[in-house]
């Protein structure tokens, strides 16, 4: 897909990965829809965009409430693009996590996803065009201990991926998912306490990918029209071998990773 003149939604985009994409889809001539809870935040990434020549609007909106999404869905036409990044949790063993908490890691960024595709799929569907771009977790391939609520969202996160890959064959719409591995933004400093659950065996194999990459890969899928990239190339390793020795890679991440 050439993206000049194309206009993108990028949800999660105040900071990290999102903040990045958004720059990089507005550097290829996009106008880009940058949504995120904090209007604050948005404004600087808009502000950012703008002073390098972009085109990008500031949607300030909680993706964790439906109706707010019905309520972008109307203020924002479907776009060319929608990258589903939006996504929040800890990682915690699942009674150490209060049910209000796991209904959170559920609606962001499963149910945002599984919603704000909903609304838009229908135009794209209609004028035969449109791309979709899920971010996932490398945890969405290789279980870890310690992780259940946020791991259950992102493997239905990759769930709607497959499911509606097959359903948008032949369509003129497609789907990427995009899944980097553990990434030095801001993910780590809002929820403390995760970086140490990352199990030792991934910490050691796995170098760590900025959002700027990430920011790469995203485009690159659009671009070049891709259904899946896992990156870095170990982390792809890593996840061959999740699938080959489905054994020893389990006991692995458990064995190196975080225990009561």
């Amino acid at each position: 897909m050439q993206l000049s003149g194309k206009k993108v939604l990028v949800t999660g985009a105040s900071q990290g990965i999102g903040a990045e994409a958004a720059f990089r889809f507005a550097a290829h001539g996009a106008h880009v829809h940058l949504v995120a809870r904090s209007a604050e935040l948005l404004d600087l990434q808009v502000k950012r965009i703008k002073e390098f020549g972009g085109s990008a609007t500031a949607h300030p909106a909680d993706l964790a409430d439906a109706e707010q999404i019905r309520a972008l869905a109307e203020e924002v036409p479907a776009p060319d693009v929608l990258v589903n990044n939006a996504g929040v949790g800890r990682w915690l063993f699942l009674d150490d996590t209060s049910a209000d908490e796991l209904q959170t890691m559920t609606a962001v960024p499963y149910l945002a996803a599984l919603l704000l595709t909903r609304e838009y799929l229908g135009a794209m569907r209609s004028r035969g065009s449109g791309w979709i771009v899920n971010v996932n977790s490398p945890v969405s391939r290789l279980p870890i201990p310690g992780c259940v609520g946020y791991q259950s969202s992102r493997w239905a996160l990759r769930g709607l991926t497959a499911s509606l890959r097959l359903d948008l064959r032949g369509t003129g719409v497609g789907i990427s998912e995009v899944v980097p591995g553990k990434v030095s933004s801001e993910y780590f400093t809002n929820n403390p306490g995760a970086e140490e659950r990352i199990p030792a065996i991934a910490r050691l194999m796995i170098p760590t990918v900025t959002p700027e990459q990430c920011a790469k890969a995203i485009v690159d899928a659009v671009e070049k029209e891709r259904a899946e990239h896992l990156f870095p190339w170990q982390l792809k390793a890593f996840e061959i071998s999740g699938r080959l020795f489905p054994g020893l890679t389990s006991y692995l991440a458990w064995k190196t990773g975080t225990h009561r």
